[in-house]
């Protein structure tokens, strides 16, 4: 597994379930096209595989 992943919001949280939006919020992500860095742990991939069809992910 890579050190750190980064995980990208390309997809709009409008009507979306509210379970979604909080794990959106949770990683850091507020604005479409917004990147951020985490380190890679399980505790991270499970939250992206939540909203995997929302965000874009890139091992760095």
């Amino acid at each position: 597994m890579a050190n750190q992943l980064q995980i990208t919001l390309k997809r709009s949280l409008i009507g979306r379930p509210e379970v979604q939006r909080v794990t959106v919020k949770t990683l850091g992500l507020s604005k479409l096209h917004q990147t951020v860095t985490h380190q890679d742990n399980a505790a991270i991939r499970g939250m992206v595989n939540k909203v995997s069809h929302l965000v874009e992910v890139k091992e760095v």
